[in-house]
């Protein structure tokens, strides 16, 4: 015989009844577990706020019985740069006057002109070979980008200024190549594209800028020319001694075969020699100078 449906009802109400119950029972014990873990945090923060107020209490009783703070007490986490004002050196830029940099379509192709490669071509349009020397400018870069002072961080800049007129400027961490070919190519794509960038960069190692020279001077520098006919002859080394270590020097030289610079910019003329000197040489003497005055190994 089949139960009535009255009974089956009965006993599920019961049961829902129970699970009722019992999830009542876990929902008060849940609220009492999490009452009680805030309540133990209260208690924590406030064992913490005193013990900090107590040892700000007794860092405050150190400081006042060691007389206070003086003015001279560093910030945690501020670090002070210890001060060489005093002692700061002053910095030099080299600039390279009248070199032989002239680009000219020679056969199908440009080509940086020089005396050895063009001199047919440079008789046949009524030009002097001997006046295209672009490896004077080459051996003159390679003396000051590869001596001492520059890597000690000493040079600022470097600027070119060609026989046509085209100033360009070189950044003392260039490396300019070793061999001419590379040179003439580097030489060529500058007076084309007006700048050379790093690889994989944006920065400008060699760029075209605007004429004069003067306004890329610094500021108050003492500005020196250089030639084998100045009536001023001169110890290099003890000349440098007696400059001023906080100004600024611009070195200016002749890189042409023959010749003498003439730049109104220039306030003093040298001779570092009684012989006729190479600019690559000169710069070394220069650089030399500078490296023993400013104890550069």
């Amino acid at each position: 015989m089949v139960r009535p449906y009255g009974m089956k009802g009965k006993k599920r109400k019961q049961r829902q009844e129970r699970y009722d119950k019992e999830e009542e029972d876990g929902e008060e014990e849940q609220q009492r577990v999490e009452e009680e873990e805030e309540e133990e945090k209260v208690k924590k923060a406030k064992m913490e706020s005193t013990s900090g107020a107590e040892e700000d209490e007794e860092e405050k009783e150190k400081d006042e019985e060691g007389g206070g703070g003086t003015a001279g007490d560093e910030l945690e986490g501020i670090p002070i740069a210890p001060s060489n004002l005093g002692t700061k050196k002053s910095g030099i830029v080299f600039v390279l006057e009248k070199a032989s940099l002239e680009v000219a379509k020679v056969g199908k192709t440009y080509q940086l002109l020089n005396s050895d490669d063009h001199s047919n071509f440079l008789r046949k349009n009524n030009r002097n070979p001997a006046d295209y020397r672009p490896d004077i400018a080459h051996q003159a870069l390679l003396m000051i980008l590869d001596s001492p002072v520059n890597k000690a961080g000493m040079l600022k800049a470097v600027y070119v200024r060609t026989e046509k007129g085209v100033l360009f400027e070189v950044k003392p961490h260039v490396r300019i190549p070793r061999t001419f070919k590379r040179f003439a190519g580097v030489m060529l794509q500058l007076l084309q594209k007006l700048n050379i960038t790093a690889a994989g960069k944006r920065e400008k190692l060699l760029r075209v800028i605007k004429n004069p020279v003067t306004q890329y001077l610094p500021v108050n520098s003492r500005k020196i020319g250089f030639s084998y006919s100045s009536d001023k002859l001169v110890n290099m080394q003890k000349h440098l001694a007696g400059v001023c270590n906080n100004m600024d020097l611009v070195f200016v030289l002749g890189a042409m075969a023959h010749g003498k610079i003439e730049c109104d910019y220039i306030e003093d003329f040298l001779a570092i020699s009684g012989y006729p000197l190479s600019a690559a040489y000169c710069v070394s003497r220069i650089c030399e100078a500078l490296s023993t005055n400013w104890n550069i190994l």
